[in-house]
């Protein structure tokens, strides 16, 4: 049976060996790139700006509140229309009623 400081002293091994070949595969993953940016004619900023660009193209409402579509007359609670429907919505649906009973 091994003892603890046994497995301690494999385990700071692996930890050693785990970050040898992360280093080497870093270090070639970067020479990788390099490698393509050179062979492409690129430069970081042709790189970063890419990704920008990619990220300007997002929604600007993405984020921002919206203003409640229908609202429960006997409890007050609102709901958007966005996302899962409320219980008091469903329940009112699955009793009969429309969503435009309870349009503000």
């Amino acid at each position: 049976m091994t003892t603890l400081q046994e497995l301690l002293d494999q385990h700071a091994a692996l930890d050693r060996q785990i970050s040898a070949i992360r280093t080497a595969e870093r270090s070639r993953a970067i020479s990788d790139v390099r490698a393509l940016m050179a062979q492409h004619g690129l430069t970081f900023d042709d790189v970063s700006s890419a990704h920008a660009a990619s990220h300007k193209d997002a929604p600007k409402t993405a984020g921002k509140k919206v203003a409640p579509k229908y609202r429960d007359p006997g409890t007050g609670a609102t709901w958007t229309g966005r996302g899962l429907k409320p219980k008091w919505m469903a329940a009112a649906v699955a009793a009969g009623k429309t969503p435009g009973d309870f349009t503000i």
